[in-house]
């Protein structure tokens, strides 16, 4: 996996002029438009004839390998669901605007590379299996901004703060609901899907994710080491007989006098001598 992404590195290094700009605008825009044909078109739906279907592509329709991602996912975006232009627009709008996010962080050919790589999954699923949606890879796009930007803030219903994290845990718990609603139905081939939406996005975040669990390794073992076991207890110990945990060796400050003042202590010093912001800077070396 992590083989896989450096190529994708490498390979957005080497061809910064590859990919499609604005590639989330042209889906939005399709998005509706499709939505709107199929709305008052009097010779039927016009989906049915860009829908991913292995056997007519099978049989030369092979439009139907791209077309398939143009389809208005009928306004199902998280918590926003149901039917009618106002969800589709709401969807569209709300997916292009986190791509456009993703592609002013990354770049074109890497958010292009990122987005036809979801494609190409599918597709691949597709052909094996007989069912492909582009549902699961638009919703992927929540994982990405939450990586990036997890403390950023949008406004739910265009009035509620929150974070993006927080929409990227509902995001997973419909993920997690989609591939168990699909296993307790027996249909093993829908709950794999949303699966492949997340290969997609492990292989461009694995680096991130080993990371991330190197850290929490790290401070787990640093939190339960004998050391800081140690340096707790003695803290509680001098807390509990002196009254206050630092003391300033200069002016005599303690923490509980002046619990906003910040204390620390001097490596220059022969000892284990503290003291306040005023005097850590300011003070002759104890040697």
């Amino acid at each position: 996996m992590r083989a896989l992404e450096k190529w994708i590195d490498k390979f957005c290094r080497n061809h910064p002029r590859f990919g499609i700009p604005n590639l989330m605008l042209y889906i939005a825009v399709a998005n509706v438009a499709i939505y709107l044909l199929d709305t008052f078109s009097l010779g039927g739906s016009i989906s049915a004839f860009l829908e991913f279907s292995r056997y007519d592509i099978f049989h030369g329709q092979i439009w139907r390998l791209i077309t398939f991602v143009f389809l208005p996912q009928s306004g199902d975006l998280l918590f926003f669901r149901g039917s009618g232009i106002f969800f589709v627009v709401l969807s569209a709008y709300f997916y292009f605007w986190i791509g456009s996010l993703l592609e002013r962080e990354w770049g074109t050919t890497r958010f292009t590379v990122f987005y036809v790589g979801g494609v190409i999954l599918n597709i691949l699923y597709g052909l094996v299996t007989g069912y492909a949606s582009i549902h699961y890879v638009n919703l992927s796009l929540f994982f990405a901004i939450a990586v990036l930007y997890p403390d950023m803030q949008v406004l739910l219903f265009y009035i509620l703060p929150v974070k993006v994290k927080w929409l990227a845990w509902i995001d997973a718990a419909l993920f997690a609901w989609d591939v168990i609603a699909n296993l307790l139905a027996l249909n093993i081939i829908g709950a794999l899907l949303p699966l492949v939406a997340i290969l997609n996005f492990l292989i461009f975040f694995w680096s991130d994710f080993v990371e991330a669990l190197g850290y929490r390794r790290r401070r787990f073992q640093h939190q339960h080491s004998k050391q800081t076991v140690d340096f707790k207890k003695a803290t509680k110990s001098a807390y509990q007989q002196k009254g206050y945990i630092h003391k300033c060796a200069v002016c005599g400050k303690t923490d509980t006098e002046y619990p906003d003042m910040e204390f620390r202590y001097c490596s220059k010093c022969n000892g284990y001598y503290c003291y306040c912001m005023d005097h850590i800077n300011n003070h002759e070396h104890i040697q």
